[in-house]
Order: structure tokens, then C-alpha cells, then sequence
């Protein structure tokens, strides 16, 4: 009902999603306010190109069907385009060696549009394009970007049915977290919609959403589903084992959970509103999967009741048909969409045929003692100290490439090959030059007496700067009485260079102010480029405060819940290792250009948010993992007061959970390469890793090793901090603390009872 009221409350009101670099009191941003007041926003609104092809040079038949069919766009409302062909055309047609004349470019500019509408925009622009043989029209730039809707996050659900088939046994108790997963992404997705039009919020806030809540709502149901059904084993009524589930599981999903959140939210510090939409949407599809995960699950455990044990022919074969569709959707292969309908199908036949009514036999679980998990442990109890030195040794070196992050946007010269903005872009860069795809814009207002005659040294000494390929002349507002000026400033590098970036700065820093010396103007570089450079700039410095923020609220944390503190400094310590080398791998494909054929991805700077968001969601789930395997060592330790045997007992109940949720984690975050969207790519890509190492290297190699090194100084906890420290029981009360409270009750009571 949530979902259908929500569903049509944001069909009706429809989305506001916006990706702007909204910045404080920035050059750039103050070069737009300069453009917005004194040039009526011109150079302020959205931009784009449209760029057209000729092979053997423009024929006038062609040129005047490029003309008409630009004069047709400029009607449209808030257009503004220039006519290579008209006569204030030149320098819209290539003139460069092998391109003359068979290349022209129309910069287009429209006031600010919502998402909705800029793609409605987009859309008329394109239905007006001639349609003339030998002429070739393209569009670049944000304007025209499609949004796809995403397509990915099916191979994500398909591998986790197989896995959680696998863990399992069962059809129901797979079914049940993936769709308490889907139900709680669906309310949420709804809720971003109506939350756009409050807050800005980027064109990609649903899609990292969705990929985030996927991941965590089937971890947390999974959690809960894992625990309910050891309580039916263990001899419970359905209705106990519901309860205890929720009250040992269920609260630390929502310690994990909230976790997650606060991370989330902890982005609002950066103080952009770009950032902060993202921050926002990410954490309130977390909070609603969580929330379903405590309130939609137990309700479906009750219907379901001990059926989540049974599983039968026909439904395993309709559930593997349901994953192989699902693969074929999600790699776009429609011919396996048939298997859906049959899916249905033989869903149908077990209720009327006798062979596939017949229940799948289940497997035994193995003695603890037996397992795989409880051996391993032994090896590395055996060797801790080689295996610590080897894991931390590993991670450092995979963290190497991070010293080479450079923080800074991609251009459409990344756009999948093929595509009109990546084919604009490359026409553009080839005909005249890759810096036109990027120009910058100078920008001053005029003090009184002050002319654009007298700044004449701005022209003449920018065009004398090291990677500059052109500057105009100035353009007053106003030719008769100037009060603000702007000039346009073509780089010779492409707007992701970091030559760019560096030109950008020494005309900051050095070119223009001796311009200006002793004119009282203050020349300005503003333009998307510089935006860029101002938002990866800005977010650089913030990140320190960002990062500490989050660890210290990991690590008081994890020392209120262990009771330690050596527990929660060895967990800040193995996340940031697992982190930096997720990182390292992320420059050496993204930025480095390793494997860029098999990613499909063009080298370019990392985005200066994604290394924010990492840390913010690898944190929180790092915390999921440790809370659950740590909580069962610690049970164990209280238990035995026996480090050894403890940590061997804990790693061995939980592995197979543990292991379940990182592959699911795994294979749904990396299914999210196979997106056009590079900064999704690269997330997508940073998490699926992060995750890899963190259940792999950390959970089954270094914790082990260096809860075996310490011994029973893991729990150790100054008694003057631990009587101020809050008593937080995440893993709720078991049979364990009622014996020790009655123990301890029972002391207390002979020791009332002694006359002495």
C-alpha cells in the first residue's frame, strides 16, 4: 500500500533531478553571478554543440538546410544558437589540416531546465535535425546526454538468487530478502522522486541509490532470515524464533543500518549541494531497506512459517529460469526473456504435477568443528604472524596508484564510442582542436572610467600563455556604456587535462593579476571547466575533515559495542587498508588506463565525490561485517576465556553468512560496469572491490591472525573507561548473558544471606 500511494503521489508530481555544481563563494561561482547579472545570463545557462559533417565540404543545398534547421532551434523558448554559416560565423567551420571546411560547429546555450524538461528540450532539438545525404548531425555536450534507465542491477538480482540458492537450499529463504530488498528500494526510489523537488539532488542520485540499497537490503534480510531459521533448527515455534531473530539479528542490522547512515550523512560536512543530494538520496533508501528489513520481513517469516525450509522441484526450476531471464535482461539479450514464461510455467505445474511437487532433498549442516572456516582459521592461528605481515604487505601495495589520484571530471570524450555526444566530441577535438570542447571564459565588472580599451594587456597576455590557443577580444554588456566584460579563452588541451587544470590556475594566480595591476579589475575565470576544477578543488580540502569524521564515529562505536579498546583500532586500521587499495585499483583502471579495453573506459581523473561515497558506504558495511563476526567471537571469549578456541569458534559461525552477503555485495556492485555512465562504472567498481577485499584478506586473513597475536588483549578496556562508556548489547540477550546475570544475582544474594 506505501509503495502504491507513494508510486502515485510521484507520478503526479513527477521528477526535478539536476546535476549543478552549486559552490560557496568560489571565482567560477562568482563569475556566473557576474555573467547572470551584467550579460542578462549569458554563458550562465546549460550548454551544448551541435555539430555538423560533411565529407567533401558543405554544398549550399547543405548549408541552408543546416541554417533553416538552426533557426527552427533558436525559436525554441530560452534558445540561444549561432549559425556557422551565417555571416558573424567565422571560426565555426574547421580550418584545420585534413578537416577544412568539412567540419562546423553551432554552440548552443538554454536557460537552466530540470531534468525532465532539459531531455523534453533535447528531444524537439533532435526531431528538427535535417535529414539530407552527405550531412551529418551530431549533439554534444550535458544537454544532450540520455539518462538510460539502468539495466545492471538485474544481473546483481540474478547472481544473488544463485547465490543465495546455493547458501541456502531453499527457494523461500532466498525469495524472502530479495524481495524485502526490492520492496524497500521501490518505496525508496519513490521517496527520491518526491524529495528532487525539495532539494537538488544529481540525475544519478536513483541509480547509486538503488545499487547501494540493493546490496544492504539483501544483506540485512539475509542476516535476519539466517538467524530465524537456526532458531526453527533449534527446536522454537515460529513465533519465538520471529522474535528472537529480530531482537538478536534485527538489532544489529539496525546498528549496521543506522551506521550506514550517519556515514551516508556525514557527506552534508562537504557543504555542496550536489554532494549533499547525493548523501541524502543514498541514505534514505538505506534507512527505508532497513526499516523493511525489520517490519516487511517478520510479516512475511510469519506467513511463510517452517515452509522457508522446504523447497520444491518445480519452484527450484521455475527460481533458476527466473535468474536465467534475468541474466539475459540484464546483458540485454531478449531471446532469453523466455525464460520468464517458462518460469511461470513450471511455477504453475507444481501444484498439478507429482514429480515436481516432491520436496528437494536438504543437506545437513556440517559440526561447527568440521567446517572449512573453523580449518582455516586453525592455519592462520598457526601462522599468524607471516600471514598478517603478508596481508598488510598486499594491501600496501595495491594502495600504491592512490598517490597519483588526481580529483577532477571526465569529459564526453569518455562517452561510450558511437554515441552522438562521444562522435560530437571527437569531430570537435579533431576539426578544431580538443581545447574548444572546453573554453573557458574571462569575466569583470568595470569600475567607473574604467573602459575595455584600458585592458588591453588581458588579451595580449593570456594569448601569451603556455597552452592557450586563442582568446577574443573582449565583448562589453553594453558597446555604448560597458559596465562588464568577458572574453573567450579556447585552451589547447581537452577539459579533463590536467595541462588544463594548470592553465586555469597560473591565469589565477600569475597572468591575470599582472594583466590588471594597477586597474583596480578583477578578472575572473569562470566557465564549466573552471567550475570543475573550483568542485574537485574545494571537495580535496574537505576530504580530511570528512575522513576523520567518519573513522572517529566508527571507532567509538566499535568501543562502546566490543567493549575494547585494540578492537575497534585494528578494525579503522584494516578498513583503511582494504580502502586504499580498492582506491589504488580504482586509479590504476580509471585514471591509469590499466584494462581500459576490458572496462570499456577511457583514462581520465576520478570524480571528486566517488572517493567520498566509497568511504562512506565501505565504512558502514566494513562495520556490518565486523559486528556480526566480532559479536560471536566475543560471545565465544566471554563464554571459554579462551582467545584461541574463541576466534576459530566465531569464524566458523559466521563465514557462511559473511561469505554469502560479500558475494552478493560483490557480484550486485559489480554488475554496475556494465553501465554507459563512467562515474557509475567507477563506483560501481570501487564498492564490488572494496567489499572483495574487505570479506577476503580482512575478514578471513588478517583478523584472525591479529586476534591471535594479541590474545586476551584484544578485550582489554581501561576501568575508568568502561565505567563512563554507554552498555550497548547489539547482539541482544542471549542465553549466555541470562546465565551470568543469574550467576551474578545469585552472588549477590549469599552474599546478603552471610551474617558476616
Amino acid at each position: 500500500m506505501v509503495l502504491v500511494g507513494l508510486g502515485a503521489l510521484a507520478g503526479g508530481v513527477g521528477p526535478k533531478f539536476r546535476t549543478t555544481f552549486d559552490l560557496p563563494n568560489v571565482e567560477s561561482r562568482q563569475g556566473f553571478d557576474i555573467l547572470s547579472e551584467e550579460f542578462d545570463g549569458m554563458g550562465a545557462g546549460d550548454n551544448g554543440t551541435i555539430v555538423f559533417r560533411s565529407s567533401n565540404g558543405f554544398s549550399p543545398q547543405e548549408k541552408a538546410a543546416a541554417s533553416e534547421f538552426l533557426a527552427k532551434v533558436g525559436d525554441l523558448k530560452n534558445t540561444t544558437v549561432k549559425d556557422p554559416f551565417a555571416e558573424d560565423g567565422a571560426g565555426q567551420v574547421s580550418m584545420r589540416p585534413g578537416y577544412e571546411g568539412t567540419i562546423a560547429i553551432s554552440p548552443i546555450e538554454v536557460g537552466r531546465l530540470d531534468i525532465k524538461d532539459r531531455e523534453k528540450w533535447a528531444e524537439d532539438v533532435r526531431s528538427l535535425a535535417p535529414k539530407m545525404a552527405g550531412l551529418q548531425t551530431y549533439f554534444g555536450g550535458q544537454m544532450f546526454d540520455k539518462v538510460k534507465a539502468p539495466s545492471s542491477e538485474l544481473l546483481g538480482i540474478a547472481f544473488a538468487i544463485v547465490i543465495l540458492l546455493l547458501a541456502f537450499g531453499s527457494v523461500m529463504a532466498m525469495g524472502l530478502p530479495i524481495g524485502v530488498a526490492l520492496a524497500g528500494i521501490g518505496v525508496g526510489s519513490t521517496l527520491l522522486v518526491l524529495i528532487s523537488n525539495v532539494m537538488k539532488m544529481p540525475d544519478f542520485a536513483t541509480q547509486i541509490g538503488v545499487m547501494i540499497g540493493l546490496g544492504v537490503g539483501i544483506d540485512y534480510a539475509l542476516f535476519i532470515v539466517t538467524r530465524y531459521r537456526e532458531q526453527l533448527h533449534a527446536g522454537h515455534t515460529v513465533e519465538e524464533s520471529i522474535a528472537i531473530a529480530i531482537d538478536t539479528s534485527g538489532r544489529a542490522v539496525t546498528f549496521a543500518g543506522l551506521t550506514v547512515v550517519v556515514s551516508l550523512l556525514g557527506m552534508l560536512l562537504m557543504g555542496v549541494s550536489f554532494v549533499t543530494g547525493l548523501g541524502v538520496g543514498s541514505a534514505t533508501i538505506v534507512t527505508v531497506t532497513m526499516v523493511a528489513s525489520l517490519t516487511l520481513l517478520p510479516a512475511l517469516l510469519g506467513f511463510v512459517g517452517d515452509r522457508v525450509e522446504r523447497t520444491r522441484w518445480g519452484s527450484l526450476i521455475a527460481t533458476g529460469l527466473i535468474a536465467l531471464g534475468l541474466f539475459g535482461a540484464g546483458l540485454k539479450l531478449q531471446p532469453l526473456l523466455v525464460a520468464l514464461p517458462l518460469a511461470v510455467v513450471f511455477l504453475l505445474a507444481t501444484f498439478a504435477v507429482a514429480p515436481l511437487r516432491k520436496e528437494v532433498p536438504r543437506r545437513e549442516p556440517k559440526p561447527l568443528r568440521e567446517t572449512f572456516a573453523y580449518r582455516w582459521s586453525r592455519v592462520v592461528q598457526n601462522h599468524p604472524w607471516s600471514i598478517a605481515l603478508g596481508s598488510t604487505v598486499l594491501l600496501l601495495v595495491l594502495a600504491v596508484p592512490v598517490t597519483s589520484l588526481r580529483l577532477g571530471f571526465a569529459d564526453q570524450g569518455n562517452d561510450p564510442v558511437g554515441s552522438t555526444t562521444r562522435t560530437a566530441y571527437d569531430l570537435v577535438a579533431k576539426g578544431f582542436g580538443p581545447g574548444v570542447n572546453g573554453p573557458l571564459l574571462l569575466v569583470a565588472t568595470l569600475p567607473e572610467g574604467t573602459t575595455p580599451a584600458d585592458l588591453a594587456d588581458v588579451q595580449q597576455d593570456v594569448q601569451a600563455t603556455k597552452g592557450v590557443l586563442f582568446v577574443s577580444p573582449p565583448i562589453p554588456n553594453d558597446p555604448a556604456s560597458p559596465t562588464a566584460v568577458q572574453w573567450r579563452v579556447i585552451p589547447t588541451t581537452a577539459p579533463q587535462d590536467a595541462a588544463t587544470t594548470a592553465l586555469v590556475k597560473n591565469l589565477r594566480d600569475s597572468v591575470l593579476p599582472a594583466a590588471t595591476k594597477g586597474t583596480g579589475v578583477n578578472v575572473l575565470v569562470t566557465g564549466f571547466v573552471a567550475v570543475t576544477v573550483d568542485f574537485s578543488t574545494f571537495l580535496g580540502q574537505r576530504l580530511i575533515l570528512f575522513f576523520t569524521a567518519v573513522l572517529t564515529l566508527s571507532f567509538i562505536l566499535l568501543m562502546v559495542v566490543f567493549r575494547s579498546l585494540l578492537v575497534p583500532l585494528k578494525a579503522v586500521i584494516m578498513n583503511l587498508l582494504s580502502i586504499g587499495a580498492a582506491y589504488g585499483l580504482m586509479v590504476a583502471v580509471f585514471e591509469w588506463g590499466w584494462l581500459k579495453n576490458v572496462f570499456g573506459v577511457e583514462p581520465a581523473p576520478i570524480e571528486p565525490f566517488l572517493p567520498m561515497m566509497l568511504f562512506a558506504i565501505v565504512f558502514g558495511l566494513s562495520m556490518d561485517y565486523e559486528v556480526f563476526l566480532l559479536s560471536r567471537v566475543r560471545e565465544e571469549w566471554v563464554r571459554t576465556k579462551d582467545s584461541r578456541t574463541s576466534v576459530a569458534d566465531g569464524l566458523a559461525a559466521t563465514a557462511r553468512v559473511i561469505t554469502a552477503a560479500a558475494a552478493i555485495m560483490f557480484f550486485v556492485f559489480g554488475s554496475f560496469l556494465l553501465e554507459d555512465n563512467r562515474s557509475i562504472k567507477i563506483f560501481g567498481f570501487g564498492l564490488a572491490i572494496a567489499v572483495l577485499l574487505d570479506a577476503t584478506v580482512v575478514r578471513m586473513l588478517l583478523v584472525p591472525a591479529t586476534m591471535e597475536l594479541l590474545g586476551d588483549k584484544n578485550w582489554w578496556l581501561p576501568a575508568w573507561l568502561d565505567k563512563i562508556l554507554p552498555n550497548v548489547n547489539v547482539e541482544g540477550p542471549s542465553d549466555l548473558i541470562h546465565e551470568e546475570l543469574e550467576a551474578e544475582l545469585g552472588e549477590l544474594l549469599d552474599e546478603a544471606s552471610d551474617p558476616v
